[in-house]
């Protein structure tokens, strides 16, 4: 029986650990933790003041489409829709920009990282899901964004 318990705990943990590192997610769907900084400015990837957690901008692939749906997750905001894309799968997309696109943090996906837009010029700064957590909590590590 403690050997039964013991699988289950490290089942339990393992199946959290990969979810905090976004490695299990839901099939066709991708989030994106955008940062923000406060009281400062970014340098690059780095934030002079203190870096807090912003949206969570989630995307699903609609692959037989050619289409990929966007909102802000817990949001108010109206969901948006990219029309015209290249899809390999839910981690390796590309959306061709029309006047009606969304306005969003990216419209094309590499390997499940977004991929800063340099027509928009609006810049990118994201974090991996455990990291937007603990800023979400007001836990702070350090001032560098990226995945």
């Amino acid at each position: 029986m403690r050997f039964l318990i013991f699988i289950l705990v490290g089942m339990a943990l393992l199946a959290s650990i990969l979810w905090l590192g976004d490695k299990i997610t839901l099939q066709g769907e991708r989030t994106v933790y955008t940062v923000d900084c406060q009281q400062g400015s970014w340098q690059g990837q780095r934030c002079n003041g203190r870096m807090v957690a912003a949206h969570r901008v989630r995307f699903r692939i609609l692959k037989a489409h050619r289409e990929v749906l966007v909102w802000n997750a817990g949001g108010s905001e109206t969901s948006g829709k990219f029309t015209d894309c290249e899809i390999k799968d839910g981690r390796n997309w590309k959306c061709q920009l029309h006047p009606d696109a969304p306005s969003t943090v990216t419209h094309q996906m590499v390997h499940g990282q977004p991929i800063p837009d340099p027509v928009s010029g609006k810049p990118l700064h994201t974090v991996a899901k455990w990291h937007w957590w603990l800023l979400r909590w007001g836990l702070s590590l350090g001032h560098e964004a990226g995945p």
